[in-house]
């Protein structure tokens, strides 16, 4: 017990600083929202526009590694031991992969993007013409499609090789980094690789705040029959609040499970409500020839600067796009790692790139179908109203054009809540495991640090809406993308040494695991230390050690 105590203790060494930092970012956009936002649009400008092909490598480089990891002779090693065996179900880990790592965004965007892509297309197309409508569809699947999830896979799996194989104490990058930082992990520059990483999840998760309120507070105000306010804002986030602290304290099955199985449910019957009610034909086609125009063009879209013409369009959408989900990798990474106890490499990079990339397209193809019918068809012209009134109002205006209108807002208004709520729970699990001392894998944070994290998300949404500076703090969480960067292919070079140690040349069985208790303390377990043995076993459930 007292071991389990040391473990989950608070760390100051990171979590005072990740505060100090977070602070002397919120408190002068608070103070300085003009300034503040300057200096980060310039950041943005510089980062992207000088480093926008480091962020397109990145993103491919990522896709290329993974199918090589996943299909190649490390597919078949087990993230665990001989006696572990997978904590959750199959579609209940899918389902919580995929609402923590997509949130609210999607219910934003699917609506929308493709919109905005009709009105301002790449490839130099003219702006709402017939190509550009099919481009406009080809391209939100893309940016939510295989390179996201792979860039979100990417540090899942030497974290989790770390947690479960190696049983090294602590659900840190830094830990992770350990095959190739060695004992310097431990020291100043884990500490700072881990408050960065605590910085970004902050950032992401409170801008996500701040965007979310708006709509949903828009969408319920219209059924209820009030007018949107400041105070009705904030009675939204105290519901999202109180839904997303229970969860986090009720913990990863009780609570997190619970709430993503029940988001894909309600995801599941919105999308096939607009799927029946809507332009079935329409958006079936389009999905088709989205999915055709995106693989066909697949490396060109991927590594696109538009350097002679200088179209903004990769930086404004793909650049931004790979540096959002970067900064969101570390949480994803760290909380999909916890959750994936006794998968094989291959089952985990494949559920994320498939189930990850499928989910997100279907949502693209039918809400996005469906919006982009009304504006070619000339029934709603959703263009004009995303110009001039924004995303919430444009959401709004799309399902008032659909049969039982009222209840179908109710029910998305519902979905999002759950989807944010699914996505706060996990990133105040997350923080409380990075900034607690020692935790394992087969524990659980503390109540009261996580319950802190949830109280800390909702006053960054609360200061984010009342000053407005949402695009201040979301560049910048873009801007430390671009150091989490070298951190990925640390985290990727650190694997590759690990599982190279770990099993060398003995890869040729159905499922490799190593057995026995993990000597700890070590940054590298010894090649002949006789508590390493290796074993295979066509079922997983039950794998044959070596000896057997």
């Amino acid at each position: 017990m007292s071991n389990f105590k040391h473990g989950s203790a608070l760390d100051g060494r990171v979590f005072w600083p990740s505060i100090a930092v977070i602070l002397g970012i919120v408190i002068p956009l608070v103070l300085f929202p003009e300034a503040g936002g300057l200096i980060i649009k310039q950041l943005f400008g510089f980062a992207t526009g000088n480093f926008g092909w480091l962020y397109l490598l990145a993103g491919l480089g990522a896709v290329v590694f993974l199918l090589w990891l996943a299909l190649g002779r490390y597919g078949h090693v087990r993230l665990g031991r001989a006696e572990d065996t997978p904590e959750f179900s199959y579609f209940s880990w899918v389902a919580m992969i995929f609402c923590g790592g997509i949130g609210i965004a999607i219910a934003n965007w699917a609506w929308v993007e493709p919109i905005y892509y009709f009105d301002g297309p790449p490839r130099g197309l003219v702006s709402q013409s017939k190509e550009a409508a099919e481009w406009a569809l080809a391209y939100g699947q893309f940016h939510w499609g295989l390179t996201p999830w792979a860039i979100y896979c990417l540090p899942a799996i030497p974290i989790a090789y770390s947690m479960y194989v190696r049983r090294q104490p602590g659900v840190r990058l830094s830990v992770a980094a350990r095959g190739l930082l060695g004992d310097k992990a431990n020291g100043w520059i884990g500490i700072l690789l881990d408050t960065v990483v605590v910085f970004g999840i902050v950032g992401g998760v409170g801008t996500s705040l701040g965007l979310a309120v708006p709509l949903v507070s828009t969408l319920a105000s219209d059924v209820i029959g009030l007018q949107p306010s400041f105070g009705f804002d904030m009675l939204i986030l105290g519901l999202w609040t109180g839904l997303f602290g229970m969860s986090v304290w009720c913990g990863l099955s009780k609570g997190i499970r619970i709430l993503s199985d029940i988001n894909v449910y309600l995801a599941v019957l919105l999308l096939l409500f607009v799927l029946a009610i809507g332009p079935t034909l329409f958006i079936v086609n389009g999905w088709s020839n989205s999915v055709g125009l995106m693989v066909n063009n697949f490396i060109q879209m991927s590594l696109w600067t538009d350097p002679i013409a200088k179209g903004r369009f990769p930086q404004d959408w793909t650049i931004f796009y790979w540096a959002w989900w970067i900064a969101y990798a570390p949480m994803m990474g760290l909380f999909v790692a916890r959750i994936s106890r006794g998968r094989t490499i291959r089952e985990l990079v494949l559920a994320e790139l498939i189930w990850g990339s499928l989910g997100c397209w279907v949502f693209f193809a039918v809400w996005g179908g469906y919006a982009l019918d009304l504006q070619l068809s000339g029934v709603l012209d959703v263009s004009a109203i995303l110009n001039e009134q924004g995303i919430p109002a444009t959401v709004l205006a799309i399902m008032k054009t659909m049969p039982l209108s009222e209840l179908v807002i109710a029910g998305f208004v519902l979905l999002c809540f759950v989807f944010l709520a699914t996505t706060l729970d996990s990133a105040a699990y997350v923080l409380a495991s990075v900034t607690s001392r020692e935790l394992s894998g087969y524990e659980e944070p503390r109540r009261w640090i996580r319950i802190t994290w949830a109280l800390l998300l909702a006053v960054v949404g609360v200061g984010l809406i009342k000053v407005g500076g949402l695009k201040a703090v979301q560049t910048s969480t873009i801007v430390v993308a671009l150091p989490l960067i070298p951190v990925l292919f640390v985290l990727a070079w650190s694997l590759l040494r690990m599982l190279n140690e770990d099993f060398g040349k003995r890869l040729r069985a159905p499922t490799l695991v190593v057995d026995g208790a993990a000597p700890t303390g070590k940054s590298k377990p010894a090649r002949g230390d006789a508590a390493y043995t290796y074993g295979a076993s066509p079922n997983p459930a039950a794998p044959m050690r070596s000896d057997q």
